[in-house]
């Protein structure tokens, strides 16, 4: 996927003046000063700048963008109270097939990145960023470390900076999966109830921020918080960014001003024809109905329509799929994804995706429904990390979105859709449909 053109709300992909092509995405320090102005960061303790620093992050209002929408400043303090000099470390892992944005932005903008990482750095006194990029993304992974080394000759390496390339799976991203793998344990998350108080490698506390999130970082520290507040609403301010694909012309990453009609969204990147359903927030997300396409682009209002930003994910799904049987492979995708801690997940998330498999094609028997909302109450909540919780979420969303489709299905009786390619983007082995023969 790539960039879409750019519009005048545009804050994060602004392109350099440098001429560039879809093959040209090599770092440009000169275009990205010239593009957004030197900033200033102090490399040593500075208590007059780091207040103020924390009070425009704060009064921004910033959440997180790698998913759960955690206002960055109450990070910022958990970490500060701490008593041993912290790390930083640059989420860029980016595990879910269907986004890109990550990957954009490190390649049109790595220094507003890096920039950010600066700044939150000096500001909870770390002298370490660590910029972790999985090991199947060398592109990205060769993007930050030219940047970086650009810096460096430039003489604007304020820290240690190091690329570290954990494996590229789904559950490896998540920031305790992170944190663990940075301590030499396997990548696997963790439940975690109280994200206020901060992970460690070894004994440093650290502030983990997803890549667009420490974008939004450099801005605020340019401009100030009631410039980022001149997009988006009072409760979620800003603009973000949006992978969209499915039965889009034009598919790609958007940025995007939080409050914007979820519709607005799709038709921006050319959505072709009538929608059967939308995918919101991954494959751990929600399916909404197409008769809520005009609800705000934002935590709150897609909290009360029953989906969910996460990490800024959206599929647009034609009347002419299945959205049982798109479901059925993510589920099943998901399943295999586990990071295999716990019951629900090696056991209760095979045997959903079995149940959805067998529904999409009409053979699993009248009482199917209620034995795959059994499971997923059995499931929910229970496992030793949220993946399981995600996976259900997205199961029960698509038995309502797509209800009557379900019924049909479950009387033996599947639409025609279940035999459409898949919209989808999944590994290989995932689309090959299990039930097709």
């Amino acid at each position: 996927m790539s960039a879409m053109t750019l519009d005048a709300n545009d804050r994060l992909l602004t392109v350099p003046p440098r001429a560039r092509s879809a093959t040209d995405l090599t770092p440009d320090l000169a275009g990205h000063l010239a593009t957004h102005g030197a900033l200033a960061v102090p490399t040593r303790d500075d208590a007059a700048w780091t207040a103020a620093v924390w009070r425009a992050v704060s009064e921004s209002g910033l959440l997180g963008r790698g998913g759960a929408g955690f206002p960055a400043a109450v990070k910022w303090d958990a970490v500060r109270s701490g008593g041993r000099r912290p790390m930083v470390v640059v989420n860029a892992m980016e595990g879910e097939p269907a986004s890109a944005k990550d990957k954009v932005l490190l390649a049109y903008s790595p220094h507003l990145v890096l920039d950010g990482a600066d700044v939150a750095a000096a500001a909870v006194g770390a002298s370490d960023i660590v910029i972790c990029v999985t090991d199947d993304n060398g592109p990205t992974a060769a993007s930050v470390t030219a940047a970086v080394a650009e810096r460096a000759r430039a003489g604007m390496a304020h820290r240690r900076i190091s690329v570290e390339r954990p494996p590229g799976r789904y559950v490896s991203g998540e920031e305790s999966a992170l944190v663990a793998w940075l301590n030499n344990r396997r990548a696997l998350p963790s439940l975690r109830i109280d994200k206020s108080v901060p992970l460690a490698v070894g004994r440093r506390p650290v502030l983990v921020h997803n890549a667009e999130t420490l974008s939004q970082v450099a801005l605020i520290a340019r401009h100030g918080p009631e410039w980022f507040r001149r997009l988006g609403t009072p409760e979620a301010p800003g603009s973000t960014l949006v992978t969209v694909s499915g039965a889009v012309r034009s598919p790609g990453v958007l940025e995007v001003e939080l409050g914007t009609p979820v519709g607005d969204i799709v038709r921006r990147a050319g959505l072709e024809g009538a929608l059967s359903g939308l995918l919101l927030g991954g494959y751990g997300g929600a399916w909404l109905d197409p008769s809520h396409l005009s609800t705000p682009y934002a935590p709150g209002p897609l909290a009360a329509a029953g989906a969910t930003m996460g990490v800024g994910i959206m599929v647009a799904l034609p009347v002419t799929s299945c959205g049982i049987a798109e479901t059925a492979r993510i589920v099943r995708y998901m399943a295999g994804e586990s990071a295999g801690q716990c019951g629900p997940c090696v056991f209760g998330l095979p045997a959903i995706a079995d149940d959805l498999e067998q529904l999409a094609v009409g053979r699993a028997g009248a009482d199917v429904l209620e034995r795959i909302e059994v499971r997923a109450a059995v499931v929910d909540g229970r496992g030793g990390c949220r993946h399981p919780d995600g996976v259900v979420r997205l199961a029960r969303t698509a038995l309502a979105v797509f209800a009557d489709d379900a019924l049909a299905h479950g009387r033996g009786r599947p639409c025609a859709g279940h035999r459409a390619p898949s919209v989808l983007a999944l590994p290989a082995a995932t689309t090959r449909d299990r039930w097709a023969s």
